[in-house]
Protein backbone atom coordinates (compact mmCIF):
# COMPACT_ATOMS: atom_id res chain seq x y z
CA UNK A 1 0.00 0.00 0.00
CA UNK A 2 1.25 3.48 -0.79
CA UNK A 3 2.15 5.93 1.95
CA UNK A 4 -0.54 8.25 0.61
CA UNK A 5 -3.19 5.59 1.13
CA UNK A 6 -1.99 4.86 4.63
CA UNK A 7 -1.98 8.53 5.57
CA UNK A 8 -5.62 8.83 4.50
CA UNK A 9 -6.71 6.44 7.26
CA UNK A 10 -7.61 7.97 10.62
CA UNK A 11 -8.61 5.98 13.68
CA UNK A 12 -11.39 7.10 16.03
CA UNK A 13 -9.83 8.06 19.37
CA UNK A 14 -10.93 9.67 22.60
CA UNK A 15 -9.30 12.83 23.96
CA UNK A 16 -6.95 10.72 26.12
CA UNK A 17 -5.99 8.24 23.40
CA UNK A 18 -2.96 8.28 21.16
CA UNK A 19 -2.45 6.11 18.10
CA UNK A 20 0.20 4.10 19.96
CA UNK A 21 -2.18 3.43 22.86
CA UNK A 22 -4.79 1.77 20.66
CA UNK A 23 -4.88 -2.01 20.94
CA UNK A 24 -4.41 -4.14 17.84
CA UNK A 25 -8.07 -5.13 18.04
CA UNK A 26 -9.21 -1.49 18.29
CA UNK A 27 -7.20 -0.67 15.15
CA UNK A 28 -8.61 -3.73 13.34
CA UNK A 29 -12.18 -2.84 14.26
CA UNK A 30 -11.67 0.81 13.24
CA UNK A 31 -10.30 -0.34 9.90
CA UNK A 32 -13.16 -2.80 9.42
CA UNK A 33 -15.72 -0.07 10.07
CA UNK A 34 -14.04 1.97 7.35
CA UNK A 35 -14.13 -1.06 5.06
CA UNK A 36 -17.83 -1.34 5.83
CA UNK A 37 -18.19 2.05 4.17
CA UNK A 38 -16.24 0.93 1.11
CA UNK A 39 -12.77 2.20 2.06
CA UNK A 40 -10.30 0.28 -0.13
CA UNK A 41 -7.21 1.69 1.61
CA UNK A 42 -8.48 0.42 4.99
CA UNK A 43 -9.10 -2.99 3.45
CA UNK A 44 -5.56 -3.10 2.04
CA UNK A 45 -4.18 -2.31 5.48
CA UNK A 46 -6.23 -5.09 7.08
CA UNK A 47 -4.88 -7.52 4.49
CA UNK A 48 -1.30 -6.39 5.18
CA UNK A 49 -1.80 -6.76 8.93
CA UNK A 50 -3.18 -10.31 8.78
CA UNK A 51 -2.29 -12.04 5.51
CA UNK A 52 0.81 -13.83 6.83
CA UNK A 53 -1.14 -15.16 9.82
CA UNK A 54 -3.98 -16.41 7.62
CA UNK A 55 -1.69 -17.95 4.99
CA UNK A 56 0.29 -19.73 7.72
CA UNK A 57 -2.83 -21.07 9.42
CA UNK A 58 -4.34 -22.29 6.14
CA UNK A 59 -1.08 -23.99 5.16
CA UNK A 60 -0.89 -25.80 8.49
CA UNK A 61 -4.54 -26.80 8.35
CA UNK A 62 -4.39 -28.21 4.82
CA UNK A 63 -0.84 -29.54 5.00
CA UNK A 64 -0.20 -28.04 1.58
CA UNK A 65 1.49 -24.61 1.51
CA UNK A 66 1.10 -24.35 -2.27
CA UNK A 67 -2.69 -23.90 -1.94
CA UNK A 68 -2.56 -21.59 1.08
CA UNK A 69 -2.28 -18.36 -0.92
CA UNK A 70 -5.40 -19.16 -2.94
CA UNK A 71 -7.50 -20.05 0.10
CA UNK A 72 -6.21 -17.01 2.01
CA UNK A 73 -7.20 -14.82 -0.94
CA UNK A 74 -10.70 -16.29 -0.73
CA UNK A 75 -10.76 -15.45 3.01
CA UNK A 76 -10.12 -11.78 2.32
CA UNK A 77 -12.54 -11.69 -0.61
CA UNK A 78 -15.21 -13.02 1.73
CA UNK A 79 -14.14 -10.49 4.37
CA UNK A 80 -14.70 -7.68 1.86
CA UNK A 81 -18.08 -9.05 0.80
CA UNK A 82 -19.23 -9.46 4.41
CA UNK A 83 -18.14 -5.95 5.42
CA UNK A 84 -21.54 -4.24 4.79
CA UNK A 85 -23.10 -6.59 7.39
CA UNK A 86 -20.23 -6.35 9.88
CA UNK A 87 -21.11 -5.68 13.52
CA UNK A 88 -18.62 -5.83 16.34
CA UNK A 89 -19.64 -8.82 18.44
CA UNK A 90 -16.19 -10.17 19.25
CA UNK A 91 -12.53 -9.49 18.49
CA UNK A 92 -11.84 -8.82 14.83
CA UNK A 93 -9.47 -11.80 14.67
CA UNK A 94 -12.31 -14.04 15.89
CA UNK A 95 -14.42 -12.78 12.98
CA UNK A 96 -11.54 -13.27 10.52
CA UNK A 97 -10.65 -16.76 11.76
CA UNK A 98 -14.31 -17.79 11.65
CA UNK A 99 -14.29 -17.01 7.92
CA UNK A 100 -11.01 -18.92 7.63
CA UNK A 101 -12.44 -21.90 9.52
CA UNK A 102 -15.44 -22.13 7.19
CA UNK A 103 -13.35 -22.04 4.03
CA UNK A 104 -10.72 -24.46 5.33
CA UNK A 105 -13.31 -26.96 6.58
CA UNK A 106 -15.11 -26.79 3.22
CA UNK A 107 -11.84 -27.36 1.38
CA UNK A 108 -11.00 -30.29 3.68
CA UNK A 109 -14.36 -31.91 2.88
CA UNK A 110 -13.74 -31.52 -0.85
CA UNK A 111 -10.31 -33.10 -0.53
CA UNK A 112 -11.70 -35.91 1.61
CA UNK A 113 -14.22 -36.74 -1.12
CA UNK A 114 -11.61 -36.62 -3.87
CA UNK A 115 -9.04 -38.61 -1.87
CA UNK A 116 -6.42 -37.85 -4.48
CA UNK A 117 -3.55 -37.51 -2.03
CA UNK A 118 -4.03 -39.51 1.14
CA UNK A 119 -2.17 -39.25 4.41
CA UNK A 120 -0.83 -42.75 3.80
CA UNK A 121 0.67 -41.61 0.47
CA UNK A 122 2.30 -38.62 2.13
CA UNK A 123 3.76 -40.82 4.86
CA UNK A 124 5.05 -43.25 2.24
CA UNK A 125 6.74 -40.41 0.35
CA UNK A 126 8.30 -39.09 3.55
CA UNK A 127 9.57 -42.57 4.41
CA UNK A 128 11.01 -42.98 0.93
CA UNK A 129 12.78 -39.65 1.20
CA UNK A 130 14.26 -40.56 4.59
CA UNK A 131 15.34 -43.98 3.25
CA UNK A 132 17.00 -42.32 0.25
CA UNK A 133 18.99 -40.09 2.58
CA UNK A 134 19.89 -42.85 5.04
CA UNK A 135 23.39 -43.23 3.66
CA UNK A 136 24.22 -39.66 4.62
CA UNK A 137 25.16 -38.69 8.15
CA UNK A 138 22.37 -36.39 9.32
CA UNK A 139 23.42 -33.05 10.71
CA UNK A 140 21.50 -30.98 13.23
CA UNK A 141 19.68 -29.04 10.52
CA UNK A 142 18.57 -32.23 8.76
CA UNK A 143 17.30 -33.73 12.02
CA UNK A 144 15.42 -30.53 12.83
CA UNK A 145 13.82 -30.54 9.38
CA UNK A 146 12.84 -34.18 9.77
CA UNK A 147 11.35 -33.49 13.20
CA UNK A 148 9.38 -30.49 11.90
CA UNK A 149 8.03 -32.61 9.05
CA UNK A 150 6.99 -35.29 11.54
CA UNK A 151 5.26 -32.68 13.73
CA UNK A 152 3.45 -31.19 10.72
CA UNK A 153 2.30 -34.63 9.56
CA UNK A 154 1.13 -35.56 13.06
CA UNK A 155 -0.87 -32.33 13.38
CA UNK A 156 -2.32 -32.83 9.89
CA UNK A 157 -3.53 -36.31 10.90
CA UNK A 158 -5.69 -34.89 13.71
CA UNK A 159 -9.45 -34.41 13.27
CA UNK A 160 -10.05 -30.94 11.83
CA UNK A 161 -11.44 -29.31 14.99
CA UNK A 162 -8.57 -30.66 17.08
CA UNK A 163 -6.15 -29.59 14.37
CA UNK A 164 -7.44 -26.03 14.26
CA UNK A 165 -7.50 -25.78 18.06
CA UNK A 166 -3.86 -26.89 18.21
CA UNK A 167 -2.79 -24.50 15.43
CA UNK A 168 -4.56 -21.49 16.94
CA UNK A 169 -3.20 -22.26 20.40
CA UNK A 170 0.33 -23.33 19.44
CA UNK A 171 1.13 -20.97 16.59
CA UNK A 172 -1.17 -17.98 17.18
CA UNK A 173 -1.13 -18.14 21.00
CA UNK A 174 -4.88 -17.58 20.96
CA UNK A 175 -6.72 -17.77 24.30
CA UNK A 176 -9.16 -20.61 24.93
CA UNK A 177 -12.14 -18.25 24.87
CA UNK A 178 -11.36 -16.95 21.39
CA UNK A 179 -10.67 -20.44 20.03
CA UNK A 180 -14.05 -21.49 21.41
CA UNK A 181 -15.71 -18.57 19.60
CA UNK A 182 -13.98 -19.44 16.33
CA UNK A 183 -15.00 -23.12 16.56
CA UNK A 184 -18.50 -22.33 17.89
CA UNK A 185 -18.12 -24.41 21.03
CA UNK A 186 -17.37 -24.11 24.74
CA UNK A 187 -14.07 -23.46 26.50
CA UNK A 188 -14.33 -26.87 28.18
CA UNK A 189 -14.76 -28.52 24.75
CA UNK A 190 -11.66 -26.71 23.48
CA UNK A 191 -9.64 -27.91 26.46
CA UNK A 192 -10.90 -31.43 25.76
CA UNK A 193 -9.93 -31.12 22.06
CA UNK A 194 -6.45 -29.94 23.03
CA UNK A 195 -5.99 -32.69 25.62
CA UNK A 196 -6.92 -35.41 23.12
CA UNK A 197 -4.80 -33.79 20.42
CA UNK A 198 -1.74 -33.60 22.67
CA UNK A 199 -2.21 -37.23 23.66
CA UNK A 200 -2.37 -38.28 20.00
CA UNK A 201 0.64 -36.11 19.12
CA UNK A 202 2.73 -37.60 21.91
CA UNK A 203 1.88 -41.07 20.63
CA UNK A 204 2.61 -40.15 17.00
CA UNK A 205 5.91 -38.50 17.91
CA UNK A 206 6.99 -41.02 20.58
CA UNK A 207 9.89 -42.17 18.40
CA UNK A 208 11.35 -38.67 18.43
CA UNK A 209 10.55 -38.01 22.08
CA UNK A 210 12.44 -41.13 23.12
CA UNK A 211 15.62 -40.09 21.31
Amino acid sequence: MSNTAKQSITYPMSDTDTHDSLSDDAIDVALMLLVKNGDHAAFEELVERHQNMIVGTVAKMLGNPSDAQDIAQQVFIRLWKSAPRYKRKAKFTTFLFTITRNLVFNESKKRSRRKTYSLEEREEENFSQIAADASRTPDAETLQTELQTAVDNAINALPEKQRMAVILRRYENMPYEEIADVLKTSVSAIKSHLFRARTDLRESLSHYLEE
